[in-house]
């Protein structure tokens, strides 16, 4: 039976995810109907990731010192809503900017202490993390769904007063939420400092073997789609290709207790790195088989789900309970953040001058880098 924290948790994850689910496919629609042109549109839909590099380690280093990421989490969640709303009045690129960067630089602290909080909460079950973390992803189906629906009888302008509500409804979860410490925070305090614990070259290792598999996913998120239409996919089928891949991704995270009783860390992280590889491989040249690109679809719970459940494991097992958030924001920074600005535009100068197979191509070998340093550094580790 669930406990209340977990459900309280796992309802803010769902609305937080419900919120990406309608920002992330449709907002760029948005701006370009109301005239901006590509390049402008491009700046201000890069104002999240350009915010994760900086933002969260800020807030994750203010919320350790304070012992109070609920306080954070509660104040990032009114100052997003507030900073989205002034869209509403807002008029030309500059005064977008400034409501989004405000959005953003609150925004982005949420998620790394709202890790931090599940599995200081979840303690000794932490292999339950996925069946929490999973109910994001349900939120981003629901709300991706539901937001093209609406798009059918109502104008692009509908997103906003929509993405508003869902915003209000994370500042009532943030209400609820309840600060918790771990019970090994309870138990024992922590005196390691944060310069010890990031001169260890596992730690080293995995922040930059993260900033090499959100690099690798670059070109997923900014040219699948664009690479499927290309090669005759229809539209209606393209999205449901994106949803079977979230829907696995759910299911995996359902599956994590197990995994992670079965097996190490690395083990897993070595065939979720070894996985996108082929991935990536396949999705760059194989284009023209659909069975394949279903296949290759369904390893998104493995490249994406299973590795993500297990890289908040490790930064978890890494950092002492005084560093949780810091840990937590800074996997989020590295990876999310760095990795993603990356592969993003790495990707985006491959496509104009070697094309859709060597850039996906490039993700391959980003997934490949970042599976060596793992092998090597985490070698006969008993972490």
């Amino acid at each position: 039976m669930i406990d209340g924290q977990s459900a309280r948790l796992s309802t803010y994850y769902f609305c937080y995810f419900a919120y990406v689910g309608i920002f992330m496919p449709y907002f760029g629609l948005f701006l370009q109907s109301r005239g901006f042109a590509a390049t402008e549109i491009g700046i201000l839909m890069s104002m999240m990731q350009i915010m994760r590099l900086l933002a969260p380690n800020l807030w994750g280093w203010i919320a350790d010192r304070w012992q109070n990421r609920v306080a954070v989490v509660r104040l990032s969640a009114v100052m997003s809503l507030l900073g989205f709303v002034a869209i509403f009045w807002a008029e030309g690129f500059w005064a977008y900017f400034a409501a989004l960067g405000v959005m953003s630089f609150f925004w982005t602290a949420t998620m790394p202490l709202l890790e931090s909080m599940t599995l200081d909460h979840l303690a000794e079950r932490a292999d339950r993390y996925g069946q929490i973390r999973a109910w994001g992803s349900v939120g981003f189906i629901f709300a991706s769904f539901g937001m093209g629906f609406v798009l059918e009888r109502w104008s692009l302008g509908s997103i906003l007063p929509v993405s508003t509500a869902i915003l209000a409804s994370i500042v009532l979860g943030s209400l609820a939420l309840r600060e918790q410490k771990s019970a090994r925070a309870r138990h024992h305090e922590d005196h390691s400092g944060l310069g010890d614990i990031l001169r260890q070259p596992g730690v080293l290792a995995l922040l930059l073997a993260c900033l090499l598999m959100s690099a690798a996913h670059g070109a997923l998120y900014v040219f699948y789609s664009i690479h499927l239409n290309q090669a005759g996919y229809a539209k209606p089928l393209i999205g449901a290709l994106w949803t079977l891949g979230v829907l696995v991704e759910i299911g995996v995270f359902f599956l994590m207790p197990g995994l992670l009783k079965r097996y190490s860390l690395r083990a897993i992280l070595l065939v979720c790195f070894a996985t996108a590889v082929l991935r990536f491989t396949g999705i760059g040249w194989g284009v023209a088989s659909l069975p394949l690109i279903v296949l290759l679809q369904c390893l998104h719970g493995i490249t994406f789900g299973a590795y993500h459940a297990a890289s908040v494991a490790a930064v978890h097992r890494w950092f002492g309970p005084q560093h949780q958030s810091f840990g937590q924001a800074l996997y989020g920074s590295m990876s999310f953040g760095a990795g993603g600005i990356i592969g993003a535009s790495l990707s985006g100068w491959l496509w104009d001058h070697a094309g859709p197979g060597w850039t996906f191509t490039s993700s391959a070998g980003f997934a490949l880098a970042g599976f060596l340093i793992l092998a090597l550094a985490w070698r006969g580790s008993s972490r």
